[in-house]
């Protein structure tokens, strides 16, 4: 591997750091842990405290919860995404676990991440002098973190979170690389672009699938209903949201290979 040395690449949108504390995360953190889709998370509050403390009590809380789900991404991978919150100022952090603990998406309502192909590129780093009291900031976590997975079978993602922040998610592959071809019923693109959305972010009710397609509620009920209708979603009774079902997991995943 060719590691590019940059210096100050300002990839992380960020506010005046040098007024910032950072030597006391001042807002907990959220542990959403769902144990199943079709049933609320349980939640896990981690209290604010010192800096080098908190990120270990975070870490550590979320690898615990990964184990018991059965989930194999490594506490070292968890660690490094965990200290990432720092560019956010620890705004409004939460963490959720699921797919039997093999993805993890660690969410925040900071500046936002505006350059995310080079906050994986080994080198490059936002992170001032006042956060290099706290983390490494060599611009190495989120890079090794890619390396791992993309060896694992898994992947990283950097995505916008809804309004402000970032979310990044970690998922190692849990299911056959080859797997049986399934039987894909007519759906227009819309309706395929539903069904890929159930596939990442999970439980969705009709609000939140309007919103997420941009579109009227009614619309968005008549393609939850033609989803329903082919088996490829089911109610859970949590709030009237729907998931996948097993045969609408194995067409997502089909149609995602044949894009």
């Amino acid at each position: 591997m060719v590691y590019q040395e940059q210096q100050d690449q300002t990839f992380f949108s960020s506010d005046s750091d040098e007024s910032f504390d950072f030597s006391f995360v001042k807002q907990g953190a959220r542990v959403a842990v769902y144990d199943d889709m079709k049933m609320a998370p349980r939640i896990i509050v981690i209290d604010p405290a010192p800096t080098k403390e908190f990120i270990e009590k975070l870490a550590t809380v979320v690898n615990e919860q990964r184990m018991s789900l059965g989930g194999n991404i490594p506490y070292t991978a968890i660690r490094q995404v965990s200290e990432n919150f720092i560019h956010a100022h620890f705004s409004e952090m939460v963490v959720s676990i699921y797919d039997g603990g093999n993805t993890i998406r660690f969410s925040d309502q900071g500046p936002g991440i505006t350059q995310k192909e080079s906050a994986l590129l080994p080198g490059f780093t936002s992170a001032t002098k006042e956060m290099k009291a706290y983390i490494d900031g060599v611009g190495s976590g989120l890079p090794l973190v890619k390396d791992y997975l993309d060896y694992s079978q898994g992947h990283i993602t950097i995505e916008d979170n809804m309004g402000t922040g970032a979310v990044v998610t970690i998922s190692l592959n849990t299911k056959p690389l080859t797997p049986t071809r399934v039987a894909v019923p007519p759906l227009s693109p819309r309706e395929q672009h539903a069904l890929q959305l159930f596939s990442s972010e999970g439980a969705l009710g009709n609000k939140e699938l309007a919103d997420l397609l941009n579109m009227a509620p009614s619309s968005a009920h008549v393609i939850l209903t033609k989803l329903e209708e082919n088996a490829l979603i089911e109610k859970t009774n949590y709030r009237s949201k729907r998931i996948l079902t097993d045969y609408g997991s194995a067409v997502a995943n089909q149609l995602a290979q044949e894009q």
